[in-house]
């Protein structure tokens, strides 16, 4: 059932596509607003409650461009290209401990036969997710534009485990880091599938802070495997766990975005909200 919520993403998450197609003119709120077919003052209304801030000072926070023309005139480095255009912050995320234990031999290859897996659907700033949670912790949490594919997927994922839809302590928990309700954020517990290598490249997502940005080059050098970027690029593009796991703030050496795995719009949107929310 599509929600208000939803509705509303969609038109923000137009807006932003548009913006990102139409950076070098630098549209103006008019012209933006009536692209996704709402009035100027609605769609000023409506961005801000969505983002905390103004379409102008959210296209500041999402100007790849300025930070691709900031490595590239300046030999800055990017943290140095993602503090200058507004991709920075402290946010309390960074010191967040999150525990990953990874699933065993055996559960790895019996795709769950011993896993009982709850999971519900909640709505995000970035359209309904999908949160699957084992007595663990979090198993998987992905964006569900369909419901039903999200479900396949995750059915797909642990083919032999036991479900039941209901929202648990574990998955409310995980949830809490779009209110930031941090008080509720101290411990949180991932339960994944993944080789030892993937569970170390996600591992490492984790230290990257709210509102910063990292390169595919820079995580292969944290692992200690500075040659391992393409192969570092293929497990972050795995990972289970949408948003907590923070592959989103994974960019390309040159300032570009690169490839995610739930669209490029929505890691654009995703960059800007935590940096408007980290200030």
């Amino acid at each position: 059932m599509t929600t208000n919520e939803d509705i509303n993403y969609a038109r923000i998450a137009d807006a932003i596509t548009y913006i990102r197609l139409h950076f070098k003119d630098q549209p103006t709120l008019d012209e933006v607003a009536e692209n996704v077919h709402i009035s100027p003052y609605h769609f000023q209304r409506l961005f801000t409650e969505w983002a905390g801030v103004s379409p102008k000072k959210f296209l500041q926070y999402i100007s790849v461009e300025h930070a691709k023309g900031l490595l590239k005139d300046r030999n800055a480095t990017l943290f140095d290209a993602a503090h200058e255009t507004g991709l920075s912050g402290t946010g309390r995320l960074h010191d967040l401990f999150v525990n990953i234990e990874g699933m065993t031999p055996g559960e790895y290859k019996n795709g769950g036969e011993a896993l009982s897996i709850n999971y519900s659907f909640a709505e995000s700033p970035f359209g309904t997710i999908l949160v699957a949670s084992t007595p663990k912790g979090i198993c998987q949490m992905a964006f569900a534009d369909d419901e039903g594919e999200a479900l396949r997927a995750l059915h797909h994922t642990f083919p032999n485990a036991h479900y039941k839809q209901v929202v648990d302590l574990i998955q409310q928990n995980a949830l809490y880091i779009f209110t930031h309700d941090w008080s509720k954020l101290d411990r949180i517990k991932l339960h994944l599938k993944g080789t030892a290598f993937q569970l170390k490249v996600w591992e490492t997502l984790l230290k990257i802070p709210m509102g910063q940005l990292s390169t595919y080059g820079t995580i292969a050098e944290r692992i200690q495997q500075p040659t391992a970027a393409r192969v570092v690029g293929t497990a972050i593009g795995s990972n289970p766990v949408a948003f907590l796991i923070p592959c989103h703030r994974v960019i390309q050496a040159n300032g570009t975005l690169g490839g995610y795995m739930w669209g490029t719009t929505r890691k654009t949107a995703m960059i800007g909200w935590e940096a408007a929310h980290s200030h």
